[in-house]
């Protein structure tokens, strides 16, 4: 691959990943819940089951989520950024039945919450060796890949329910599907769900091929972990793979850190 092409590819994978990542619930707390139980498109439509216990306050939320403190490398962030943060309504699966996913893929909870909060990491770019030509420098500065994190608690057994809704849309957006998020149209080719996540009471990981142009595209990897009444989302991607169309390892340190603050 040409320089000229790194370059664009990887602008247009840039791109794709903004999309993607800049679309979050856009808040927390009470007044976010209410706002979304007007309406999110996501709820589910079949009853829940039985409650998993009393759901967080936004407080206690809070408590639990991710601090620089807790991880060994990288930035977390926890008073995100308007480009990191929108809400449910911003974005809309062309299929509803896929519009779990579409939803976790921006970081904005599946259901209709009790209350949220939320968290993003950004790994460690690698710097590029002295004498590395133009292709890997740039490649080597998109590197570190980039995780949203989202806590939210649930009542009347919405925990649970999450977790259903996402094998539904697992199973049925296989093949992919077409959604908008904050304003851009994006589509992913192809769904895949991948070993369990360990450390919760239930979880599921699900890898997502984001078509970046034509004949080309990369993985962004969700997952969806829960404990009692709360569920953690992970949205993650990495930008030098996504550069390259290549796969990579979900960061799942920075995962087993926050699920271990909820126990």
């Amino acid at each position: 691959m040409t320089s000229t092409a790194v370059r664009r590819t990887a602008l247009a994978a840039s791109a794709a990943a903004l999309a993607l990542l800049v679309t979050a619930c856009g808040g927390s707390g009470d007044d976010k819940a209410a706002e979304d139980k007007k309406g999110d498109a996501s709820a589910p439509a079949s009853s829940a089951p039985a409650s998993s216990g009393k759901a967080l306050t936004a407080a206690e939320l809070e408590k639990a989520a991710l601090a620089q403190a807790d991880v060994k490398d990288g930035k977390v962030v926890t008073k995100l950024p308007a480009s990191d943060d929108a809400s449910a309504d911003q974005v809309t699966a062309a299929d509803k039945a896929c519009q779990p996913l579409a939803l976790l893929q921006g970081g904005v909870p599946v259901g209709s919450p009790a209350a949220t909060v939320k968290r993003s990491w950004t790994g460690e770019a690698e710097k590029p060796a002295a004498d590395a030509d133009p292709e890997e420098a740039l490649l080597a500065g998109l590197g570190g890949g980039k995780m949203i994190i989202t806590l939210a608690s649930y009542e009347d057994g919405g925990a649970e329910q999450v977790i259903k809704d996402v094998d539904a849309a697992t199973e049925k957006c296989a093949g992919g599907y077409a959604y908008t998020a904050v304003g851009e149209k994006t589509k992913a080719v192809k769904v895949t769900a991948a070993d369990r996540p360990e450390g919760a009471d239930e979880g599921r990981s699900v890898t997502v091929d984001m078509e970046l142009e034509e004949g080309l595209s990369a993985p962004m990897k969700v997952v969806v972990a829960r404990k009692g009444s709360t569920v953690v989302s992970f949205a993650a991607v990495d930008f030098a793979a996504l550069a390259k169309g290549e796969d990579f390892d979900f960061p799942a340190e920075i995962a087993d850190a926050q699920l271990a603050k909820l126990d």
